[in-house]
């Protein structure tokens, strides 16, 4: 199965995304060594060269890694015909004990590069690069769970055996799974469906605070930290159900399957995209007051709040929208 075209792009492109960001963690511990604008020697003048040129190349290294959870969510949907019993990707990434360690540190990674492209670009709009030591510092510790994630990804497909009995996804994620997943999907639906109805608002409400006063970063950057918490426990808890209509099914990944419009894709991608949008704006808030990034931090920052509020909007609608079509009924 390793010949599988979207296994090897995966692998390929896991492997060249951790051997560029392992180089660039070596660049970046020189920067944090040497680097100081206010020297003129040959040795700072060849790190700003060389700054700008890495800076670059992990731009589009972790655009990709952005990309890579739904390619890898995408391919794992794709694989689960090869698996008697299983039904969607659930299955597929139960074959063996990689497959959800690979799926929950790449989500991990997915949250942690959008933030670091997220200062990157706030660094390059300054003319002395003043988040520079900072984002490579950020780039050391991101480097292990890139290599990490590299890891678990490529032992996960290598023991992929196509002959393997896997659980389908009505047993990971039924009452009697035993799991941490089916704890989780059996919480109470009513309380579950308070809590993220006041989780959203009370994000979307400090949103639209800071967008018209520019007040209050942190706070809307906390809560946009426990909404994407929230919002993705409601979908396995009580959301996923009302796509099937069965009280009994709460399996987060059928949802991104043809019979249901592939709409689990615009889910999540809206609940992952306003979840870093709206912490990049609480990463972004220390640093309103540095000199050089003070004409344009308040720009980018209602940005990013314009984008989170309009993705939680946008995932507001879906899931109110299936609420209302759906012939479930519960209380």
């Amino acid at each position: 199965m390793i010949f599988h075209p979207l296994i090897l792009a995966l692998i390929v492109a896991s492997g060249l995304t951790s051997f560029l960001v392992l180089y660039a963690s070596v660049f970046g511990a020189q920067i944090l060594g040497r680097w100081d604008l206010r020297s003129g020697s040959e040795a700072q003048l060849g790190l700003e060269r060389k700054t700008y040129l890495i800076s670059t190349l992990l731009a589009f290294v972790f655009t990709f890694e952005l990309l890579s959870l739904f390619l890898f969510i995408f391919t794992a949907d794709r694989l689960h015909t090869f698996f008697v019993g299983a039904m969607c990707a659930a299955g597929t990434l139960h074959v063996n004990a990689f497959g959800y360690p690979a799926l929950l540190l790449k989500a991990i990674n997915f949250v942690l590069a959008g933030t670091w492209l997220i200062l990157n670009a706030a660094d390059i709009r300054g003319y002395d690069y003043p988040l520079t030591k900072k984002k490579y510092a950020y780039l050391l510790a991101l480097a292990p769970l890139i290599l990490a994630e590299t890891a678990l990804q490529t032992a996960f497909f290598l023991k992929m055996k196509p002959d393997i009995t896997t659980s389908c996804c009505g047993s990971l994620f039924g009452a009697s799974g035993g799991s941490v997943a089916a704890d989780l999907a059996s919480l109470p639906v009513a309380p579950m469906k308070a809590v993220f109805g006041l989780s959203l608002l009370l994000t979307l409400a400090s949103g639209f605070y800071f967008l018209l006063k520019g007040r209050g970063g942190s706070l809307f950057a906390a809560l946009s930290g426990v909404n994407l918490i929230v919002s993705l426990l409601a979908i396995l808890s009580f959301i996923s159900i009302y796509f099937y209509e069965l009280p009994s099914h709460h399996c987060p990944f059928c949802i991104l399957q043809k019979e249901y419009g592939f709409l689990g894709y615009p889910i999540y991608l809206a609940v992952l995209g306003g979840g870093i949008c709206g912490l990049g704006v609480g990463v972004l808030n220390p640093f309103r007051k540095v000199t050089s990034l003070a004409a344009v931090m308040p720009s980018l920052q209602r940005k990013l709040a314009l984008a989170a509020v309009i993705s939680l909007l946008v995932f507001a609608a879906l899931v109110i929208h299936r609420l209302a079509v759906s012939n479930l009924n519960l209380p």
